[in-house]
């Protein structure tokens, strides 16, 4: 089965930009329904972006007009471009196949004040 890999996090100032990479092994991204998603300290984790073939990429509310999701599918990796970043954006972001139950490691982005 297809395997994904997160990278591109780091600390940011408020305001400040980031992209994360997703990049898949095994197996096209194409191929699956796939989302960004995100888990701070204490808090449950949550959608940030859906890619879905031939469907819009659906945002969750709080990342709406800031966040942006592509695909490459010559490079086999799903991109989420993070503008204007706030520090509640300060999450372990991981990036996974729609419905499957075992995460990766994840990468930490920091947005300071």
């Amino acid at each position: 089965q297809v395997q994904l890999v997160e990278s591109g996090g780091g600390v940011v100032q408020t305001g400040g930009s980031l992209t994360l990479s997703c990049a898949a092994s095994g197996g096209r991204i194409s191929a699956y329904a796939v989302g960004w998603f995100r888990q701070a300290p204490g808090r449950q984790r949550e959608v940030v972006a859906t890619v879905i073939s031939g469907r819009p990429i659906n945002y969750g509310d709080s990342v709406k007009g800031r966040f942006t999701a592509s695909r490459d599918i010559a490079n086999n990796t799903i991109y989420l471009q993070m503008n204007s970043l706030k520090p509640e954006d300060t999450a372990v972001y991981y990036c996974n196949v729609l419905g499957r139950s075992d995460w990766g490691q994840g990468t930490q982005v920091t947005v300071s004040p």
